[in-house]
């Protein structure tokens, strides 16, 4: 079966070829832990030129609906890697749904305090550099914007010397 999908979902012209046959696992260890038939989906996206493999075992949903899904849990695994990237979450304290979306809604509310006070305070550093900065000063009380100024006070200061500093004069 050859079909030519058009979905404002893909944005593009797409081929979808899903396999009459249905190839089942080879191998002595796979197929004997699943035996059964698996169907397989050529997705080709016209506009980025790529052809796509789809490897399912469902055989009640479209050949397009399988690709999108595919796409939706492909747009989810960027999304924790950029968790994992930026906002510096190494484990999930909790297993539950509620607790990883507790701990993933803290995370992107710190980063988006941390960009409001970086564009307030007119920052010229990087936001990963100033989410390491609360972090050494997280039992200090000073204020935020204190430690933020003085940090950029201080590289000033070092950036117009040739050596290190002994003594802040």
């Amino acid at each position: 079966m050859y079909d030519i999908w058009h979905d404002p979902f893909i944005k593009a012209v797409a081929a979808v070829i899903s396999a009459p046959r249905r190839p089942p696992l080879t191998g002595s260890k796979n197929s004997r832990y699943y035996p059964e038939h698996l169907r397989l989906i050529h997705y080709v996206d016209i506009k980025l030129n790529k052809r796509f493999f789809f490897l399912t075992n469902n055989f009640s949903l479209s050949p397009l609906t399988i690709a999108r899904l595919y796409k939706y849990r492909w747009q989810i695994e960027l999304f924790f890697k950029w968790i994992k990237q930026h906002l510096r979450i190494k484990a999930f304290y909790g297993t539950t749904p509620n607790a990883v979306k507790t701990q993933v809604w803290i995370a992107v509310s710190v980063y988006v305090q941390i960009a409001i006070i970086k564009k307030e305070l007119q920052i010229d550093r990087s936001l990963a550099e100033i989410l390491q900065i609360p972090s050494i000063a997280l039992f200090e009380q000073v204020l935020l914007k204190q430690i933020l100024t003085e940090i950029s006070m201080q590289n000033e200061i070092a950036q117009n010397h040739n050596q290190l500093l002994l003594f802040n004069l």
